[in-house]
């Protein structure tokens, strides 16, 4: 596999030990992520090159970080330093009918000092084959719009691979700009869409149903919308309750419509970053195996990630392949 580019924010996030609130417990644990870290560990994880450029704070905490992205071989020679602090995000982790809850503290954060001047694209993406971003990106800050927005310029006219997952949340856009404009600009340069119903509804805006027959139809104009988009890949998430999710994964690669079957998680460890381990096993899955195999080595990459604590997906290729040919019970590996 050739290098895969990121470009994103890293938080450090503070929860409570297990799933308590904060006003239980005396002691927090900590973890780094962040929705471009969280793919670019697991891509690393799983043999992948990996190089990750960001703005991190200039203290032994962004010391810290930097240490722990080094510690998985993602690439930190293109990140940035800021004296302004590393963003935090606070986690409580529901139960059963308990909902988790998280706050931010991300608005003045050193990721909220990037300019598109503090990087060089050219040297950045001389050994990519791959480029993913996210929705978040854009929405934080205008500086981190512009930044990303070079970066595809530069990616598109190389011919890199590039991945979109929209991820809109409406509580980020908070600096002016508008969401659907934003994201379909960034859209133009992509090539792969991983996102449903919701993300394409809000981009198009349109009023598709979670229908399968919905799904083709929405994709179909997604791409008649975005020419360079060459496939669309949705994770589907049943919750049953807090603890207990089914995941399964539909797409539509202009071609054909395929659809997963649905993996039972009944005991969540934690669910943070589930979705970027989808993300994640999707460019591993893509440049392994057809376009079905890894979208089904995506989905198991994601009901994985939910066995671990913290954000990261910290599964192998084995571990994931394992779970394909259906070693889903959990016994000791001797």
């Amino acid at each position: 596999m050739n290098q895969t580019i990121t470009f994103g924010e890293v938080l450090m996030r503070l929860s409570p030990e297990g799933n308590k609130k904060f006003i239980q417990s005396n002691t927090l644990e900590f973890y780094f992520g962040g929705t471009e870290i969280n793919v670019g560990i697991s891509i690393s994880n799983f043999g992948g090159k990996v190089k990750h450029i960001s703005c991190i704070s200039n203290d032994f905490i962004g010391d810290t970080a930097i240490s722990y992205l080094n510690k998985f071989d993602v690439n930190t020679s293109s990140i940035v330093r800021s004296n302004r602090p590393l963003g935090v995000y606070f986690l409580e982790v529901g139960a059963v009918m308990r909902p988790s809850s998280i706050s931010y503290n991300r608005s003045h954060s050193s990721f909220s000092e990037i300019q598109p001047s503090m990087v060089d694209w050219e040297s950045s993406l001389k050994k990519a084959s791959w480029f993913h971003w996210t929705g978040i990106t854009p929405a934080l800050c205008q500086g981190g719009y512009e930044t990303l927005r070079d970066g595809l310029i530069l990616a598109r006219k190389k011919g890199i691979t590039i991945t979109a997952d929209p991820t809109y949340r409406s509580g980020l856009w908070k600096y002016g700009r508008d969401a659907k404009e934003v994201l379909s600009e960034l859209l133009e340069y992509s090539t792969i869409f991983i996102g449903g119903i919701n993300e394409i509804n809000e981009v198009l805006e349109t009023t598709y149903s979670y229908s399968n027959d919905d799904f083709i139809a929405a994709s179909k104009q997604l791409m008649e919308r975005f020419p360079s988009i060459e496939k669309v890949f949705d994770k589907i998430r049943t919750s049953l309750n807090s603890s207990w999710h089914k995941i399964r994964a539909r797409m539509w690669n202009g071609k054909e419509f395929r659809e997963t079957e649905d993996l039972d998680i009944t005991h969540i460890v934690d669910r943070i970053g589930t979705g970027d381990a989808f993300a994640a096993g999707l460019i591993y899955g893509l440049q392994e195996f057809d376009d079905y195999k890894a979208m089904q080595f995506a989905s198991a990459a994601c009901a994985l990630k939910h066995t671990y604590e913290g954000d990261v997906n910290f599964a192998t290729v084995k571990e994931v392949m394992g779970i394909l040919e259906g070693n889903t019970t959990g016994r000791f590996n001797r």
